[in-house]
């Protein structure tokens, strides 16, 4: 359901940009102070749960928000993980056992599981095909815009006040997303209303194998990210820094700056040259807050990482929607990211296992993660060696 004129900015593109900005903001506000929550109720080895869990149940639940998407409408599949934001927000307060809150982790992760893939869906719906690129770079702003100003707004929180109030805060942002999905117009052209069958899921409806390289990519580069919600509140810490969301706000924005640029030149040269570009930065990335242990040092990582994962992900994005087939376009995301997430949750569960408080380990952690950017980098240009995968 194309715009008839060249232009991206209509108000339903700007409606899904400001949801997912608040939608992301909501639940990532949360990130950088779990982890001593979850000590402080004594869950401190469980601290590797806190997003493999929550990266478990939007894995799991991909195909089902795919097939979702692509049948009963993008809106209420997005509204849907909206209020399991909104929701859980209001129940961490109430749950103060260590099994509550790792149940609650669990349930959190639908949210992430059904309202990013048909948020993707409905803007490759709204924009030209020839600018999806740009489109999904500008998207991915507004997303990355929630994930700088979240974990900021959520540390703050913490400082001045407590955790229940930073856990209603977190509702509340979760509302205003919410809001805003209410507001959009739906873009499938014929619906089905709900009915149980739907949920039914076949092996033909777990993954689209046409989107499989560019989720193939997505698993060797989102190892890190798991990796670095994990360890970089305590490495954060370690370094001298008193707030913990200090490392985000300089990722995201530094990957705010070529977010923009990126997509366009993935339109205008090609997705694959522009996400080796990306991974050969996130191989550095990764090195260098390994290696480092400074203030200074940090932020340069952080730096180089945002500007890495800013030039990849909308590339990815919109490759898969390249590779989709037109009425299997949530299929095609749901199957990027079943790899995203099972990558995150993969780096955040191995991560926190070896760890176990002990900051000596984290550079090695971080070259393991550098040394599956590299891979990636072999993968593509095998890739186009062979001719495999138009793109």
């Amino acid at each position: 359901m194309q715009p008839k004129k060249n232009g991206i900015y209509t108000p339903k593109f700007v409606l899904i940009c400001l949801s997912s900005l608040f939608f992301s903001a909501s639940y990532n506000m949360l990130i950088p102070e779990l982890p001593s929550y979850l000590s402080s109720l004594g869950g401190a080895k469980y601290i590797g749960l806190i997003i493999a869990l929550f990266t478990l149940t939007a894995g799991v639940s991909r195909p089902f928000s795919g097939k979702l998407t692509d049948t009963v409408g993008r809106k209420p599949v997005m509204l849907f993980g909206a209020m399991v934001c909104l929701v859980c927000g209001l129940f961490y307060p109430v749950l103060t056992t260590v099994y509550g809150f790792l149940l609650l982790r669990l349930f959190h992760g639908f949210s992430t599981g059904f309202t990013p893939t048909a948020a993707s869906t409905f803007v490759s719906d709204v924009v030209p095909k020839e600018r999806l690129g740009e489109a999904m770079g500008i998207q991915g702003i507004a997303f990355s815009t929630g994930l700088a100003l979240g974990p900021a707004l959520g540390s703050y929180i913490k400082l001045y006040f407590s955790y229940s109030v930073l856990f209603y805060s977190s509702s509340i942002v979760a509302f205003l997303a919410l809001v805003l999905i209410l507001n959009l117009k739906e873009t499938l052209p014929k619906k089905e209303r709900f009915r149980l069958g739907i949920l039914k899921i076949s092996k033909n409806d777990i993954i689209a194998f046409e989107a499989l390289p560019p989720a193939i990519i997505t698993f060797l580069a989102y190892v890190g990210f798991g990796v670095i919600l994990t360890l970089i509140p305590d490495w954060t810490a370690a370094v001298g820094f008193v707030n913990k969301g200090v490392f985000f706000i300089v990722f995201t924005v530094s990957s705010l700056l070529v977010r923009f640029m990126a997509g366009r030149f993935s339109d205008r040269y090609g997705r694959e040259k522009v996400i080796v570009v990306g991974l050969v930065l996130l191989l550095i990335a990764l090195s260098v807050i390994g290696y480092v242990n400074t203030k200074s040092g940090l932020l340069i990582g952080a730096s180089i990482y945002g500007l890495a994962m800013g030039i990849m992900s909308p590339a990815i994005n919109a490759w898969t929607i390249d590779l989709s087939r037109p009425k299997q376009k949530g299929k095609a995301m749901a199957t990027m990211y079943i790899a995203l997430e099972t990558s995150i949750g993969l780096g955040a569960l191995c991560s926190g296992w070896y760890y176990q408080e002990a900051i000596q380990r984290i550079p090695v952690i971080m070259y393991s993660c550098a040394g599956l950017a590299l891979l990636g980098v072999g993968y593509i240009l095998l890739l186009k060696r062979n001719n495999i995968a138009k793109y």
